[in-house]
């Protein structure tokens, strides 16, 4: 074997390893960022862990309510939440188009599945109420106020 022969074999094992390299640490980079993710803003599940008013299903149910007066608001808010799992079954405007903050409201007594609502919106958890109302047959009612923009559906 000739010099030159050896020189260019080295330069291909280390372009190779260069390149294995590369894709590890790539690699890495994008498991940190996933885990990063993951840690920053975690998935929240939209199934109910209890179900004081046996309503239908395992999925928490609810009600998106316009209390801003902003056209489209209810409906992009309803797209949002389906799209994190969440069973919209009615979407409409609130009493009054005056709401200052948005909030979610418990109607069954599970306080926890408002929590979760909100969480996915953004919205605080001391903007989280209880007014039980197992007539209107959902988990949870969401009203968005005037605060809309700062709502996850409108971030994004």
């Amino acid at each position: 074997m000739t010099k030159k022969t050896r020189r260019g074999e080295k330069r291909r094992s280390r372009r190779l390893e260069n390149l294995l390299l590369i894709l590890l640490v790539g690699s890495v980079g994008v498991l940190l960022y996933a885990l990063g993710v993951r840690l920053l803003a975690p998935r929240v599940d939209p199934v109910r862990e209890a179900n004081p008013a046996h309503l239908v299903g395992d999925i928490i149910q609810l009600e998106v309510r316009n209390g801003c007066g902003v056209d489209g608001v209810a409906a992009r808010t309803t797209r949002y939440l389906r799209a994190h799992g969440f069973d919209v079954v009615e979407m409409g405007d609130y009493t009054s188009f005056d709401v200052p903050h948005s909030l979610v409201i418990d109607r069954v007594g599970d306080l926890e599945a408002a929590r979760k609502v909100a969480a996915v919106l953004g919205i605080p958890e001391k903007r989280v109420r209880q007014q039980i109302q197992p007539d209107l047959f959902l988990d949870a009612s969401v009203i968005i106020g005037k605060d809309y923009a700062q709502l996850a559906p409108f971030r994004e």
